[in-house]
Order: C-alpha cells, then sequence, then structure tokens
C-alpha cells in the first residue's frame, strides 16, 4: 500500500510539473570572426545581415555592419576591439545603428555611441533615432529666410548665416576657425537655439578648453558635445557627426531650432579612409574611396528648415575643413564647398597680420545672401564688401610708392577703418543692433578722422554712450530690426553728439 501511494503522489507531481511547464526558442543568428585588427572584423556566417546593423561581439563590444561581400561581413568596431580575434562568435541583433536623442542631453559630453564621458553619471533618455536617416525632401522644406546670428560683425554684415542654412568654414590650422563657432554658440544664449559641438579628431585637451569656455560663459546650459577624440578609433570618428547630427534632427522635427558644428569634416574623411582601406574598398583619387563625396552630402544635406506643416523647425550645419597652405582646391575642400551654401575662409596672413577673425572677404560667400539678414544689417553692409574689395586693390597698388590723389587717399583711409571696425576680441559676440549702427557710423565717414589705434576704445565707449543716453534707439533697432528715415536720423545725431561733445573733448587726445 504504501508503495501504491507514493506511486500516486510521483504521478501527481509530473503531471503538475508538465501543467506548469512553459517553453520557448532563442533563435539568433551567429556568425564567427574570420579576422580582426584595428577597428575592424570580417565576420563569416550572417547572410541575412543587413548594412548599418549592430551586431553583439564578445566582451561587450558592439559593431556595425558596413561591407556586405559575397562570402562575409565586414563590421566596424566600437569600443575595445583589441579583445576581439579569429574564432569568436557573432550576434545579429535585427537593430539600426541608433543614438539616444532628447533634452537629457544637454549640458552633457558624450560619445559617438550617445555614452556619457563627462564623470556626471546615466543620462536618462527614452528615445533613440537611427543614426543615419534619409535627408529631408524638397516639399517639406523651405527657403532659409531666418537669421541665425553669430554676433560676430564680419559675418553678419557680408556672409551672413541662415537657420536651416549649410555654412562652410575653412582655413589652415590655428587661424581661428574653432574660435568662430564657439562665438556663435554663446551668441546663442537669449535665443532658442540648441547647439551641438562634434569635436571629430581633435586633442582631448583642446575640446576640454572649448568645454570650458562655454561653462565660462553659461553655454552648456544648451549646448550637447559629441566626442571622439584622436586617441579614438577610426569607427568612433567615423560615427560621431552622424550621431550629432541624429540628436539635432530631433529637436528640427519637434519645431525647434538646433545648430550643429562638426569640427572637423577633414579629420572625419581621413577616417573613413582608414576604414575603407582597412576593409579593402577599391582607393580613388589620395586613396580615399569613390563615395567619399556621398559620405558628406548624405550628412549635410540633412540641414533644413522645415515648412509650417512639418512644424518650421530647423537645422542648421557649420561644418569646418583644414586646408594645408591655403589650397582650397584640395580633394576634400572642394567636395565640401560644392555642397555646402557658401564658405567663410580664413586667410593666414590676416591672422598674422592682426586681422581677427581672419575673414577673407573676396573669397567668403553666402549663397543665402541677404534673405538671411535683417533689413537693417543689409542696408549699411550693402556697399562693405565692394569697398572692402577696392581698398585691398588699392593698397597693393599703394605699395609701390606712387603719389596718391586726394580721392584715392580718402579711399585707402576708409578702408582701413572698415577693416579695424570688423576686428572683434574673441568671445565677445555683438547683438545685432550694435553691429548695425558701427557698420553704419564707418561706411558713412563718421569715423575717418579717427586715429585707428583708437577706434576700438571709441567703439566701446560709443555703445556705453548709446546704453545710457539712447537706450531706445538700441531697443527699437533689436526689435524692430528696420532702419527707417527718422531712425537713421536718430542715429546719426546720437553718433555725432558722441563725437562732438564726449570723444573729441577727452583729455588725452
Amino acid at each position: 500500500m504504501d508503495i501504491k501511494a507514493r506511486a500516486d503522489e510521483i504521478g501527481e507531481l509530473i503531471r503538475r510539473q508538465i501543467t506548469d511547464f512553459k517553453w520557448s526558442i532563442d533563435i539568433a543568428e551567429v556568425g564567427t570572426v574570420v579576422h580582426a585588427g584595428d577597428g575592424i572584423a570580417a565576420v563569416y556566417g550572417l547572410e541575412k545581415a543587413m548594412a548599418g546593423e549592430l551586431l553583439e561581439f564578445p566582451h561587450d563590444v558592439t559593431g556595425m555592419v558596413f561591407n556586405l561581400e559575397e562570402n562575409n561581413v565586414g563590421a566596424v568596431l566600437f569600443g575595445g576591439y583589441e579583445k576581439i580575434g579569429e574564432g569568436d562568435t557573432v550576434k545579429r541583433t535585427g537593430r539600426i545603428a541608433s543614438v539616444p536623442v532628447g533634452e537629457g542631453l544637454i549640458g552633457r559630453v558624450v560619445n559617438a555611441l550617445g555614452q556619457p564621458v563627462d564623470g556626471r553619471g546615466p543620462i536618462d533618455v527614452a528615445k533613440y533615432n537611427p543614426v543615419e536617416r534619409i535627408a529631408p525632401g524638397i516639399v517639406v522644406r523651405q527657403p532659409v529666410r531666418q537669421p541665425l546670428q553669430t554676433g560676430i560683425k564680419a559675418i553678419d554684415s557680408m556672409t551672413a548665416i541662415g537657420r536651416g542654412q549649410r555654412e562652410l568654414i575653412i582655413g589652415d590650422r590655428q587661424t581661428g576657425k574653432t574660435a568662430i563657432v564657439v562665438d556663435t554658440i554663446i551668441n546663442q544664449r537669449n535665443s532658442d537655439v540648441i547647439c551641438i559641438y562634434v569635436a571629430v579628431g581633435q586633442k582631448q585637451s583642446s575640446v576640454a578648453r572649448v568645454v570650458q569656455d562655454l561653462v565660462a560663459h553659461g553655454a552648456m546650459d544648451y549646448v550637447i558635445v559629441v566626442l571622439a577624440s584622436a586617441a579614438e578609433s577610426a569607427p568612433m570618428q567615423y560615427l560621431a557627426p552622424y550621431a550629432g547630427c541624429a540628436m539635432g534632427e530631433y529637436f528640427r522635427d519637434k519645431g525647434q531650432h538646433a545648430l550643429i558644428i562638426y569640427d572637423d569634416l577633414s579629420k572625419h574623411a581621413v577616417a573613413y579612409r582608414q576604414l575603407s582601406l582597412l576593409l579593402r574598398r577599391p582607393p580613388g583619387r589620395e586613396a580615399y574611396p569613390g563615395d567619399i563625396f556621398y559620405l558628406h552630402s548624405r550628412l549635410l544635406e540633412r540641414a533644413a528648415a522645415l515648412n509650417g506643416d512639418h512644424g518650421a523647425g530647423t537645422l542648421t550645419a557649420l561644418p569646418i575643413v583644414e586646408t594645408q597652405a591655403g589650397d582650397i582646391s584640395a580633394y576634400i575642400p572642394t567636395n565640401i564647398i560644392s555642397i555646402t551654401d557658401g564658405q567663410i575662409f580664413l586667410e593666414s596672413n590676416l591672422f598674422y597680420a592682426g586681422v581677427r577673425p581672419a575673414i577673407n572677404p573676396g573669397i567668403s560667400v553666402s549663397r543665402v545672401g541677404g534673405a538671411a539678414q535683417t533689413p537693417a544689417m543689409k542696408q549699411v553692409a550693402g556697399m562693405l564688401r565692394l569697398d572692402l574689395a577696392q581698398y585691398r586693390e588699392l593698397e597693393a597698388f599703394a605699395q609701390f610708392g606712387t603719389e596718391l590723389d586726394a580721392t584715392t587717399r580718402a579711399q585707402l583711409n576708409r578702408g582701413a577703418h572698415l577693416v579695424e571696425i570688423l576686428k572683434q576680441p574673441l568671445y565677445q559676440p555683438l547683438p545685432i543692433e550694435k553691429q548695425t549702427i558701427i557698420i553704419h557710423a564707418a561706411t558713412f565717414g563718421f569715423l575717418d578722422d579717427v586715429p585707428l589705434n583708437e577706434v576700438a576704445k571709441l567703439e566701446q565707449e560709443l555703445y556705453s554712450y548709446l546704453e545710457i543716453q539712447h537706450p531706445n534707439l538700441l531697443a527699437e533697432l533689436a526689435q524692430t530690426g528696420q532702419l527707417s528715415d527718422e531712425l537713421m536720423a536718430a542715429i546719426d545725431n546720437a553718433i555725432r553728439t558722441f563725437l562732438e561733445t564726449i570723444w573729441h573733448k577727452g583729455t588725452d587726445r
């Protein structure tokens, strides 16, 4: 009897186990690493892998499908690629490469995968955007009309930038390219523009200095820094601009305004060349692969001004390219010049001569033109570029020691004062109303009698005088952006009064 009872219990126990049993099948497509090194890996056995798909490697290393070949898949590796070796098992994830986006990233420094690298803990984000997206088509865009003020007189007056535009900043190393974009970021303090600064192949100390300057000016409250430094692998440097663009597109698609800076795309092209050669893609001119143009065109085309039906958001791009000995006809510079809506060329000779920012107005151009300028600035700066061009020509002619007539001397004097007015200290962007007034004063000859070495001092004292004595003029100009006859007459009277009663009566002059 005891044996029978025990058999019943065992039978009941088996029935209960069968009833509660839940089974599942975990199916994963896996492959094997054939060879790996220098940030890339060839994987055999992933026949259904998609271009841009994320792959799981051992040791928590992530990869991305880069090449789809007949016998294997070429992948680029993010993270500790030196741990990956021949024979390792690789899993497909079925997910396209994406990065976290949203307000939680603002004020943070992240890497190309969106992971924080500033030591301030994890980032709370709920949304991810793919790093590669098709650029908005012409139907959803609108023309660039809204100005994006840089706070730099030489740019806002002659090569104005609009929201949704792509304006290239190009020049030799150490000519002030990064300083221009930092000024532009600082100038967005009182605007509704979110800024993304993407550092590709830069020294970590240089990026730390930029972040420190942004913190000092209270700009990190609206800035995201994406860092892929020179110490990081080529795959991370390749991915960083696309990751930053995905973060900017989040704000654009919400109807907000974003500004993204790529510093710089020449190093990005070098990283892409390295990956392509390692993966045995056929090299072309200067060993760059044949799709090097498409590398940057598909990135920069994502900057756009969307129309009202799609939220009217904008994403403005300021790519930076470094030239060698001022050669803008090199391969990568000409590629990016043909993609962008204009360029700001920084010249070494001007920089060393003390003209800072060292912008060459002859080569610099904005293809959006006056559409991105306030009517007042367009009015006062209309002849500025021509006057400067004539000054440069006369200056070269005057070096031969030829005796000059009075008209030519007056032109040279006016041009020298215009050059002096366009100089600007580092990290001191100016509001558009002050820029308009000082350029108006210089182009209309109010400063012709002022010694060149005192122009900068006069400019600061004029601003102080207007803020104290005529704040209504600055406020009206800032609010309307228009320079009516009455307002111009009032500004002229204020400038004359300042010159006669304050400037010329100074004890040190």
